[in-house]
This record gives C-alpha cells, sequence and structure tokens, in this order.
C-alpha cells in the first residue's frame, strides 16, 4: 500500500503560476491545493495540507498579514514564500513572521522542488529532535555537544557553538540577522557582531571558508545551514 501523497496548497493569484506549480508538483507526486486569494487560502487550512507555497502579491489580503494569520493557526506547516526579486525587505519580514524559505520569481522547477525538501526535512527534524545532525562530513552531537567534520573533532568557543547549535535546530531553513542577533545575544543589534562569529565558524568547519558548503549566505537577509543528510 503506497503512501498518502503530500498535501501543498499553492495561493497565488496569477493562474500561469498555479498552473506551473501544478504541473510540476503533480509529477513529482504532490497532491495540489489551490487558492487564488487570501480567503480561499484561509479556507483550504481546513484540508490541512502538510506544506504552502505563498505568493505576497494577493488581490485581498496583504501577504505579510496571510503569512501571520496562518502561523498563529499552524505554528508547524512549513511555509514557502514567493517573492519579487527587489523585495528584499519583504523576505526578511517574511522570514521573520515565520516562513521557512523563499524563492524569487522567476524561478526554476528543480530550485523549488529542492526548497519543498528542504523546508519538510526541517519540519521532520524539529519534530524529531534528532541527537545527532548529519550534513555531509559535518556531524552536530547536540547532546554531548561534539562537532566533527568527518573523524575530525573540531572545537568551538561556546559563542560559536551557540550560533552552530541554532542554525542545527532550523537546518535548511533561511534565519535572518535579527533572528539569530536576539538568540544569542539578546539586546545586541549589530549584525557585524553576528559575520565575525560566522566567519569564525566557517574558518573550523569548511574546507574552504571563502566558498562554504554548509553555512550559506543570503545576501543582505541572513544564513542557512545546509539541511541535512
Amino acid at each position: 500500500m503506497s503512501a498518502a501523497p503530500i498535501k501543498v496548497l499553492v495561493i497565488d493569484d496569477e493562474p500561469p503560476i498555479r498552473k506551473l506549480l501544478r504541473m510540476g508538483l503533480t509529477t513529482q507526486g504532490y497532491e495540489i491545493l489551490e487558492a487564488s486569494n487570501g480567503k480561499i487560502a484561509l479556507e483550504k487550512l481546513t484540508e490541512e495540507p502538510a506544506l504552502i507555497i505563498l505568493d505576497l502579491g494577493l488581490p485581498d489580503i496583504q501577504g505579510h498579514e496571510l503569512l501571520r494569520t496562518i502561523r498563529a493557526r499552524n505554528e508547524a506547516v512549513p511555509i514557502v514564500v514567493l517573492s519579487s526579486r527587489g523585495d528584499e525587505a519583504g523576505k526578511v519580514q517574511a522570514l521573520d513572521l515565520g516562513a521557512d524559505d523563499y524563492l524569487t520569481k522567476p524561478f526554476g522547477m528543480d530550485e523549488l522542488l529542492a526548497r519543498l525538501r528542504a523546508a519538510l526535512r526541517h519540519q521532520l527534524q524539529v519534530q524529531g529532535e534528532r541527537p545527532v545532525f548529519r550534513t555531509g562530513d559535518l556531524s552536530v552531537d547536540l547532546v554531548r555537544r561534539i562537532v566533527k567534520v568527518g573523524e575530525r573533532e573540531v572545537k568551538l568557543s561556546p559563542k560559536e557553538y551557540d550560533l552552530l547549535r541554532v542554525l542545527v535546530q532550523h537546518a535548511g531553513k533561511v534565519l535572518t540577522h535579527r533572528f539569530l542577533l536576539k538568540e544569542l545575544w539578546d539586546e545586541l543589534t549589530d549584525a557585524q557582531y553576528l559575520r565575525v562569529y560566522v566567519r569564525q565558524l566557517r574558518q573550523k568547519i569548511e574546507a574552504d571558508p571563502e566558498r562554504p558548503q554548509y553555512v550559506l549566505t543570503e545576501t543582505g537577509i541572513g544564513y542557512r545551514l545546509k539541511a541535512g543528510d
């Protein structure tokens, strides 16, 4: 008996985009729910989608307001936001409101599918709280606080470890500068402190810190740890 298909709610007012997503995702085995505006989207939440793709430019409800409403009703469902290329502030706001990831229009279907898989993996990791996180050669034992690259144990300062722990807990998800500063320093608001610790962390866990494979920069927005294996 095959598993039930994963249900994806697509919220977008552009019929060509909905058609593209419906065709692309259906061929990958996803079940698609569609909403052309915020009102329909809120009604569709009763069908309990496992993942949501949300376009911020809707005709009836402001996209960020809809995102806030969805998050109030469901804290766990992964949300991938679609946004215009120049809307950096909008992306940051969406991520701060609880979106898991964003994709800039126009986008490739392969990239979208990869982002959806990462968002679903992140949700499973949060639910399972796996004690040992692995991605590539990097492993982080959250119980014993041991970090390894391959067989080599990496010694981190307390703040470097705290940074890595937060990234691991949200692996695959974009974390804004503001979120990370709040998690690590409470009152601190200068992103330069964060950049210093990211640079130090990369020096210790990346084969080439200038071309990182694990701690990835989302320019002007924040950082993302590569999703777990």
